[in-house]
């Protein structure tokens, strides 16, 4: 598949680049982009969670009621889940939630991922570029000029890409990511793609 250059005034420069079909223009796997997903999403999570059981909360040890006679339940202690402020049964302890994924999956993800992307003609190449200095105001004007203001979207930059990532750190719907950090996540959750030009021959290396 071949999409038109353009600059960041959002003209065409009049060059034309080849997304790779093995990457862009295969054949999409659903259940390997939500593996990658659940992946992503759980490797977030802290995990940190704790709630009291019974021998962890500071009541008294004490027998509250006798064990026979009372016409009730038999109860050995204040502590227990069964009144307020008692232990919690079965409560949540610190956990990893991360498990491992194939590597071959994770490019499949990614790949079927960019494949829907390409259909759903969310894909902008721009010419490589650079900022002098981190201006958040400049990258304003670039995302009116390619016409995705207000839109989600995410930046696909090389390695010497500083000054760009700073100047969209702040902005609500925009999110820059170096192509050998770029995941199947990020690439759903965008609603366009913005690669730079060089990027595009880097993405086979990553994605192999």
């Amino acid at each position: 598949m071949q999409v038109t250059v353009k600059n960041i005034n959002g003209q065409e420069t009049g060059r034309i680049v080849s997304l790779p079909e093995e990457i862009f223009g295969i054949e999409p796997n659903d259940h390997a982009i939500y593996l990658s997903v659940k992946q992503y999403l759980a490797n977030q999570r802290q995990g940190t969670h704790k709630s009291k059981e019974k021998w962890e909360v500071a009541y008294s040890t004490r027998k509250i009621v006798r064990q026979k006679g009372s016409g009730g339940a038999r109860h050995g202690s204040i502590k227990s889940g069964t009144f307020v402020g008692g232990g919690r049964i079965f409560g949540p302890k610190p956990r990893d939630y991360s498990f491992k994924l194939n590597k071959k999956v994770k490019s499949l993800a990614r790949a079927s991922a960019l494949t829907y992307k390409v259909k759903e003609s969310s894909v902008t190449v721009v010419e490589d570029f650079n900022l002098s200095a981190p201006k958040t105001k400049e990258f304003i004007n670039i995302l009116n000029s390619l016409a995705l203001s207000g839109k989600k979207t995410l930046f696909v930059v090389g390695d010497n890409s500083e000054n760009i990532y700073l100047s969209a750190r702040n902005l609500p719907n925009t999110s820059v990511i170096k192509v050998n950090d770029l995941n199947t996540y990020q690439i759903v959750n965008a609603d366009n793609l913005v690669f730079c030009e060089g990027t595009i021959g880097k993405i086979n290396e990553f994605n192999a």
